[in-house]
């Protein structure tokens, strides 16, 4: 059989002005004229990080037994409906991170490696999991990462500690010596994945030229929904679709400013009030610059060290970092666990969302391996031992899923990371401290 169709590039973008819309994997996207036109389209691998602050309630953050995954602890319960992609890791810890602080906490989360104590501007500390990844998997991608927070962080001065500023609010490290900022605000994260080119007021004026991003594409949209198949167009529906709520978002909360008697002063002004739905839109952004293919390595700062924030929807009006300092008190550390349980219930359904999501011959969850845990395990001792650790997703790179893996002795997180690396096609011999991979986390599956 001859196939005459012409596939679409993978790499196809809609431009408008000041605008660019990229496309999800769409079966369109197959190589023309060969077997693999009547086959699904190729996905390709992605790696994410969520960080929390201040370690846990291991109490209840700790699944009885090992091996299969079969009763998920009180914290983890709202991970239920992604249980069979998910493995729980115990006895992780950072060696490199003593001597105990909130500063190594975030700073060794991602890179293993060993922070310079200094105040000043000769911060030294390692390259980033995230970031060696990104050399790699982000050549073919319109960004070669994305690194998003919460919170506003400064990055100069001095912060705990007599650590400089960028190790307590920095995850992700390009080298040693290049701390990476992150955004906190959507508004500036949807305009760096979907803006083109001019200046920040030029797009600024043509962003409020129209009610929606999607109003300078409908002439492009409606031609390439003609020539594609059924199931191409609901994706392409259901992409559309996801970014007009996003938009939506967007614009109720910056309409919403004024009405702000209480303004949060570690948060942008013009996000969400509530954290539960400023963290929610910040995880759709992050669905969305995958879907598109925008980029293929994210990274997340959920709520930083020290963070003083009060959590009065789930009934802890207490500040969280000095209720971390429980010393065994079993009302604080039931509100942690309240803390834990919320952090974890909104990266549940994060990763039901990368569920729903079809892509090639699975979904963006089979396709995207998330870390997501402390550099802290007790924060009422600083230490930095049996880390709150969760891998989510992967089925494609040969994840096991439903699976609770417990070391007997403290184990570098540098070996976890070494072995996501490897698990999406980027392989080095060692990272940080690491002294070996993780085993039985992945099937020996070929990618």
């Amino acid at each position: 059989m001859i196939i005459t169709k012409k596939a679409l590039p993978r790499r196809t973008f809609l431009k408008g002005m000041q605008a660019t819309l990229a496309l999800p994997l769409l079966d369109a996207m197959i190589p023309a004229m060969t077997a693999l036109a009547q086959t699904p389209a190729k996905a390709v691998r992605r790696l994410g990080f969520v960080f929390i602050p201040m370690g846990c309630d291991h109490a209840r953050w700790t699944p009885e037994g090992t091996g299969g995954l079969d009763q998920l602890s009180p914290i983890l319960s709202p991970l239920e409906p992604v249980k069979e992609q998910l493995t729980v890791v115990t006895n992780m810890e950072l060696q490199n991170s003593y001597p105990g602080t909130h500063d190594t906490s975030n700073s060794g989360f991602l890179s293993a490696a060993f922070a310079k104590h200094t105040e000043s501007s000769d911060y030294f500390l390692g390259t980033t999991a995230d970031q060696v990844a990104a050399k790699q998997m982000g050549q073919d991608t319109q960004l070669r990462s994305l690194e998003l927070s919460m919170d506003l962080n400064p990055l100069a001065g001095v912060c705990n500690n007599g650590y400089a500023c960028v190790y307590t609010n920095c995850l992700s490290w390009s080298s040693p010596t290049t701390p990476l900022p992150s955004e906190a605000h959507p508004r500036l994260v949807f305009e760096r994945l979907f803006g083109e080119g001019g200046s920040l007021a030029e797009r600024r004026a043509a962003l409020e030229s129209r009610a929606s991003l999607l109003d300078v594409f409908n002439d492009d949209i409606a031609r390439l929904k003609g020539v594609v198949g059924t199931a191409d167009r609901a994706r392409v529906d259901q992409y559309l679709d996801s970014i007009r709520e996003v938009e939506r978002q967007i614009q109720r909360a910056e309409a919403a400013v004024s009405d702000n008697l209480l303004p949060d002063l570690d948060r942008p002004v013009g996000v969400p009030q509530s954290f539960g739905d400023h963290a929610t839109l910040m995880f759709d952004l992050q669905v969305l610059a995958f879907q598109a293919d925008i980029t293929r390595v994210i990274t997340f700062q959920l709520t930083r060290e020290l963070s003083n924030r009060t959590y009065p929807e789930i009934g802890v009006p207490d500040p969280h970092h000095p209720t971390s300092h429980h010393g065994g008190d079993p009302e604080k550390l039931a509100k942690i666990a309240k803390i834990n349980t919320f952090h974890v219930s909104l990266f549940a359904d994060f990763l039901q969302k990368l569920k729903a999501t079809p892509e090639g011959d699975g979904t963006l969850l089979d396709n995207t391996v998330y870390l997501y845990g402390s550099g802290m395990g007790n924060s009422s001792l600083h230490d930095h031992v049996n880390l709150p650790i969760l891998v989510a997703g992967g089925a494609a790179t040969g994840m096991k899923g439903g699976r609770h893996i417990r070391y007997e002795h403290g184990t570098s997180l540098g070996n976890l990371h070494l072995t996501l690396l490897d698990r999406v096609g980027v392989r080095l011999d060692t990272f940080g401290d690491s002294d070996g991979q993780v085993e039985d986390l992945f099937h020996p599956v070929a990618l």
